[in-house]
């Protein structure tokens, strides 16, 4: 049973692969069936551009993730690939990867004006850069030189027995 864990993940990296590819599949193919049948032709230009994105993403698990195993008998297992479940940037390409298939199968209904929803992407990223800008201006209040900086925050910080003792005239707390 050595290298469980390694084999479990490029088992489950292969298969995942697999039914990533297969499905990328479908949608481009269901894309291309009712852009034949229907004479709604969506532009091709705008899909080729808007739908790179996942077929980039896709390349790219591919290389990164695909198990690869020795070519002599007995095979066995020689990289077992990246995770393909990992949080952070692994997680936001499947989100990526995910809008792009919405967004093909929108455009393959309604016609061009579906890319539109590719509109949010982006503008969900500005949000989050904006939160995140505010967030940290937030947090460098007091080093930005922010208003009440001074007594009033020694007293905030203060505990009720020291705050006790400075009302009855005891030793006063020293703040340099």
């Amino acid at each position: 049973m050595a290298q469980k864990s390694q084999k479990t993940l490029a088992t489950r990296n292969a298969s995942t692969l697999n039914r990533t590819h297969l499905l990328s599949l479908a949608i481009h193919a269901f894309f291309h069936i009712l852009r034949l049948v229907f004479r709604n032709r969506p532009s091709l230009l705008p899909y080729i551009l808007l739908s790179a994105p996942s077929i980039i993403i896709e390349a790219y698990f591919e290389r990164l993730s695909r198990p690869t195993y020795t070519t002599s008998e007995p095979r066995t297992l020689k990289r077992a690939g990246e995770d393909l479940q990992a949080p952070g940037l692994t997680e936001w390409m499947w989100d990526l990867l995910y809008w792009t298939w919405g967004c093909v199968v929108l455009v393959a209904v309604i016609g061009d004006r579906g890319w539109w929803a590719w509109v949010v992407v982006p503008g969900y990223s500005v949000w989050l850069a904006y939160g995140t800008l505010m967030g940290v201006k937030g947090g460098m209040g007091g080093l930005m030189g922010g208003a009440g900086a001074g007594d009033e925050e020694g007293k905030e910080g203060q505990s009720k027995r020291q705050a006790k003792m400075e009302k009855r005239g005891g030793q006063k707390t020293v703040y340099r």
